[in-house]
């Protein structure tokens, strides 16, 4: 078991990460138009503009998180991104020959020309709002990482990492980003294809990898496709293709951190072909990820594994009153080990049908423990807790009591369904500790520098994207169109590499606020949905709508955020659904509204 990084994990990864950081600075030193800081002097190529469109979204969330929720939950997550293909041809199509013939610098440019300045700023704050709050947690998530391996404070760890990207981006602007962001994603395929490859050598000699597929098939975690319509259910082929359409047209087509990104290629036609290169080998990558987080669940199979991820949790509770109880479910849970131990080697040998569905109730009980570990520390860390526990014990005791008659697998599955829908109360989720502790305890050295490596630059590419974005963003769409004279380039140059610098001060300040959600990668979903489906529905109002005005739409704008707020707030759907109900509703008012208004109002 690792407890601290060898010389040579530091060196891969302070080289690693040190060459990242130097050669952005080196590469694009020197520049002083605005065409070269902000859009990168047009000059990238379809396949930087496809990487760099990845990396950007390709954050240090998606290999915690991602990982973790299939650890947890399954391949299912994957339904997630198919609806990117679809919006990418869309966006190759209406936006991006739109984009290229106005030569705008932001996405939102466009929005004053076809309606007015004030919708232009509203869509433009809309967007520092939310891309703020994303970049804050995209530092947030590494420095829980290094927070693990270090054991320095997490605030200690997010000025370091925020200063680490605020160096080069501020130094070379858009270009930095994006050639930095290629030998990001180097990176990243290379640690992800090592970290799947020792995993499976991991898992004992006489299960192969098919075997190991089918492991993870008899407890549920190899079901891909979902096509009921139950709109409690999160991840559908449905929400998907719909939901996930909408939120990656707003995402790809009016989110300045991916606009600026294939903004700077350089024809319309390498701006195309690196967003269909990204749609293309998006989908496959989630699925690879997600299909290491599902061998490590294999790999725990034959392996012991701790009730919680976080240690910190685990000793909290064992000094607690509720030690005695933490430690009677751990003995539980090593008894269950070694009979899922014996069930897996026999579904993988024998393929013995009643060893399938003993494995996954077994899988199900195993759940509800580590379900009632996370009360248990919620309890011993939050007095106040007390009551509700009791109030679930009450439930649980009941249901135990009822079920005598009841089969095993039925008993069990009642009982992991009671601790998962009141675990909703609980702020103790582990799923994105996962894979971090994964690395640490079971990967060799080199390879433990490498992954850590490989995360620390996911979040670095993202954070300098989003960064990067949002001052542009304050800088041409608020700052330089409200100067009553134009003070030319540098100044502009100037003025963008300060607010660059704020924007990483404020992104720092957020990640030093910010706490586990249930799990970090949905929290950055939600924090999109509940303003991408807005934002959308503005400019297919700009696109289609030739005669609704730029009243109706402003007024639209702000109603229809309030609605979608207030919708999230009381859970009227499951957050995908957001970004069409959002996208639906400004376009039905601000029609409505342009009927009403008088025209002697109209902008």
């Amino acid at each position: 078991m690792h407890q601290t990084l060898e010389w040579i994990d530091w060196t891969v990864l302070i080289a690693t990460l040190a060459t990242i950081v130097g050669y952005g600075t080196w590469k694009t030193r020197g520049q002083k138009n605005a065409q070269d800081y902000i859009k990168g002097g047009n000059s990238s190529k379809w396949w930087t503009i496809g990487l760099s469109v990845m990396a950007t979204q390709a954050s240090a969330i998606t290999f915690l998180s991602t990982t973790g929720q299939a650890f947890s939950d399954g391949m299912g997550f994957v339904q997630f991104y198919f609806g990117l293909p679809i919006a990418m041809v869309i966006i190759c199509l209406v936006f991006i020959p739109l984009y290229h013939r106005l030569k705008v610098y932001t996405a939102y440019e466009f929005l004053e020309n076809r309606f007015d300045l004030k919708t232009r700023s509203l869509t433009a704050i809309l967007f520092l709002i939310q891309r703020g709050l994303a970049a804050g947690i995209t530092i947030f998530a590494p420095a829980i990482i290094l927070s693990v391996v270090l054991g320095w404070d997490i605030v200690t760890l997010n000025i370091v990492i925020g200063v680490l990207v605020i160096i080069y981006t501020v130094s070379g602007g858009t270009k930095a980003v994006t050639v930095t962001q290629k030998q990001q994603m180097f990176v990243i395929f290379a640690g992800m294809f090592a970290a799947l490859f020792v995993v499976i050598s991991l898992i004992p000699e006489e299960v192969s990898f098919i075997d190991a597929i089918d492991i993870a098939g008899a407890t549920g975690r190899m079901e891909v496709l979902d096509f009921s319509f139950d709109l409690e259910n999160r991840y559908t082929v449905w929400t998907g293709i719909i939901g996930g359409t909408f939120l990656m047209l707003s995402y790809f087509g009016t989110d300045q951190s991916q606009v600026q990104r294939y903004l700077s290629g350089k024809s319309m036609k390498e701006m195309q072909m690196g967003l269909i290169f990204n749609g293309l080998l998006k989908v496959p990558m989630q699925f690879f990820i997600l299909l290491v987080g599902v061998m490590v669940f294999v790999f725990y199979q034959f392996n012991p594994s701790p009730l919680n991820f976080i240690d910190a949790s685990t000793q909290t509770v064992l000094a607690s009153e509720y030690g005695d109880d933490y430690r009677i479910l751990q003995n539980k849970q090593n008894k269950l080990f070694e009979e899922k131990q014996t069930l897996s080697l026999a579904l993988s040998t024998d393929k013995d049908p009643l060893a399938r569905q003993k494995l996954y109730s077994i899988d199900s009980i195993e759940k509800s423990y580590r379900l009632e570990s996370k009360f248990l520390i919620k309890k011993a860390v939050d007095p106040e807790y007390k009551d509700t526990y009791t109030k679930l014990q009450n439930e649980v005791n009941t249901l135990k009591s009822d079920s005598e008659s009841a089969s095993y697998l039925e008993k069990s599955a009642a009982l992991a369904t009671l601790y998962k829908d009141a675990a909703k109360d609980t702020q103790t989720n582990d799923k994105d500790y996962m894979f971090i502790r994964f690395i640490l305890n079971h990967l060799p050295t080199g390879l433990i520098g490498l992954l850590l490596a490989v995360i620390l630059s996911a979040a670095m590419s993202s954070t300098a994207s989003e960064i990067n974005a949002l001052a542009t963003i304050t800088s041409i769409d608020l700052y330089s169109r409200n100067l009553k004279e134009d003070k030319g380039e540098i100044h502009t140059v100037k003025m963008t590499k300060w607010f660059t610098l704020g924007w990483g001060i404020v992104a720092i300040i957020i990640a030093c606020f910010a706490n586990l959600a249930e799990n970090l990668i949905q929290l950055v979903n939600i924090i999109g949905s509940i303003f991408y489906g807005n934002v959308l529905g503005i400019f297919l109002l700009a696109f289609f709508f030739k005669h609704i005005k730029g009243n109706a739409v402003f007024i639209g704008a702000l109603i229809t955020q309030a609605i979608v707020v207030i919708g999230w707030l009381l859970d009227w759907m499951p957050y995908l659904w957001l970004n069409l109900f959002g996208c639906v509703v400004v376009i039905g008012i601000a029609n409505t509204l342009q009927v009403f208004l008088p025209k002697k109002t109209e902008a």
